[in-house]
């Protein structure tokens, strides 16, 4: 292990998850619902353009495709939307990614304390624990409706650290996109970051990612160089 792991691993204390593109290969479905809400509305966007705003909130991803003159007056319609459309026609397709629960069993072996840190609503987050068969091993969930702004802004990552009741400089974020290591990175919070999410091993890193890794399969076969190991 690294000497900076190692400083890491001395006062680790608790791991803040995300989920979509993380632990869920979830993504594209996220951004196809989103690419044919928008094209609903008349706005054109490309699939490549929508999937590298997703990991954003709402509030954020909308302004990158809808004036802002027209968002004012269609941002709820668009919402209700595309959630509608999600829970139709993707949800009930979304899989784990290989070894995800594996990952969380080896956290805990370590007595980490695990929070999930993500933008889905509460309701929607429910059905993706039960798809990776996580209840056992969470503690605590921070979602959107914890929080005033969604990423990359910290406050789900700061919601999760109150809930556990640890500080910022004890736990880890694990995530798939540049907002989920930005928004970690405002709350104090080191990040971890997998590349199953679509981006690429340099550009998680620029955003300042500690470490990158291709997946949650490849965190467990590295388990104990990892920055989470004890």
């Amino acid at each position: 292990m690294s000497q900076s792991a190692s400083n890491i691993s001395m006062s680790l204390k608790a791991v803040l998850l995300d989920i979509d593109g993380t632990l869920l290969d979830s993504n594209s479905f996220h951004a196809e619902s989103w690419m044919r809400t928008l094209k609903r509305f008349g706005y054109n966007a490309t699939f490549d353009a929508v999937v590298k705003q997703i990991g954003k909130g709402g509030e954020y991803l909308l302004p990158n495709f809808v004036p802002i003159d027209k968002l004012r007056s269609q941002e709820k319609e668009i919402n209700a939307f595309r959630k509608a459309l999600f829970h139709r026609e993707y949800i009930d397709r979304i899989v784990p990614f290989a070894d995800a629960r594996r990952l969380l069993e080896l956290m805990r072996k370590r007595h980490l304390r695990i929070a999930v840190a993500t933008s889905s609503e509460k309701s929607d987050l429910e059905v993706f624990k039960t798809l990776l068969k996580i209840h056992d091993l969470v503690e605590e969930d921070a979602t959107a409706d914890e929080a005033e702004k969604p990423k990359p802004a910290p406050d789900i990552f700061q919601a999760a650290l109150n809930f556990l009741g640890v500080e910022a400089s004890e736990a880890l974020a694990l995530g798939d996109t540049p907002w989920d290591v930005e928004a970690a990175g405002k709350a104090g919070v080191r990040a971890v970051a997998v590349q199953s999410g679509g981006w690429q091993k340099e550009q998680l890193q620029d955003a300042g990612a500690i470490a990158v890794y291709a997946d949650a399969a490849d965190i467990v076969r590295n388990f104990d160089q990892s920055p989470f190991a004890r």
